[in-house]
């Protein structure tokens, strides 16, 4: 019987969701060459910039698309933050600081909250292939408040599960923070009941199709696999759903990708 169970979740292993075990992590050691990385990071700064963006929610692609779940394009969000910055060489400028939830390396079932660089933050990509979502003015201007106050760390929740069900308190990922601070930050409040209740209402997440029997053993082969707080589905939030949100309520003024040869629209 244990020879079969452990059959059992070696083939789960082989099948599950890979972006459970990386794509939301700090980066360690790049993926890719940093020079490349950097050139990339530059370049989507750059855009950016020349759209006037003050705040922008970046994804990135962490694992390779092939193996992520179907509607799954990016593993990683943040918010990016147009600020005052230091650069390497000790002189001060402008850019962008990025705002992350990170899957601890060391322990995949808790987050915390960590700012870095762009160059950084595409150092845990897998492909240089970022998700853009430009917000309204008007959004852009409440989430710069929201995201300055204690109220974008009181919304971290340090229980972390990659398919957290972003219309529960549970658990949490990047990307249900990253929902959970503009939903404060549309309806100015600070309450976590109030921002899931407008969540359900409103948000429609991301179906993920996971069979009963992968979905029962995932816990197995890590905890950061929970689906405890899902009902007979599992949904979650991802770039494209927020995305999908924005655009159908009119909060987005630009939503596209860019790759280091082409800027594409969605």
């Amino acid at each position: 019987m244990g020879r079969l169970f452990s059959v059992m979740l070696f083939a789960l292993v082989a099948v599950s969701p890979s972006f459970a075990l990386a794509g939301s992590s700090e980066a360690g050691k790049a993926v890719l060459p940093p020079a490349e990385v950097a050139t990339f990071s530059n370049r989507v700064q750059q855009d950016l910039a020349a759209r006037g963006a003050h705040v922008a929610i970046v994804a990135r692609m962490g694992r390779d698309p092939r193996v992520l779940p179907r509607g799954v394009q990016y593993t990683h969000v943040s918010y990016w933050v147009f600020s005052q910055i230091t650069r390497s060489d000790g002189r001060r400028g402008q850019g962008y600081h990025v705002y992350n939830l990170y899957q601890d390396a060391g322990n995949q079932t808790r987050s915390r909250l960590v700012q870095d660089t762009p160059a950084d933050f595409f150092a845990g990509a897998h492909r240089l292939d970022a998700g853009i979502i430009i917000p309204d003015v008007r959004l852009q201007k409440k989430l710069l408040k929201v995201i300055a106050s204690p109220t974008y760390a009181a919304l971290h929740n340090a229980n972390y599960s990659v398919l957290a069900n972003p219309n529960s308190s549970q658990f949490q990922n990047c990307t249900e923070h990253t929902l959970d601070v503009m939903m404060a930050s549309l309806y100015n409040t600070t309450s976590v009941p109030q921002i899931k209740a407008n969540i359900e209402a409103h948000f429609k997440p991301q179906v993920i199709r996971i069979g009963g029997l992968k979905r029962l053993l995932a816990p197995a082969a890590s905890q950061a696999l929970t689906t405890a707080d899902h009902g007979s589905r599992v949904a979650t939030a991802t770039f494209g759903s927020i995305a999908r949100f924005m655009t159908a309520n009119k909060l987005a003024r630009d939503v596209y990708r860019i790759t280091p040869d082409s800027v594409i629209r969605f």
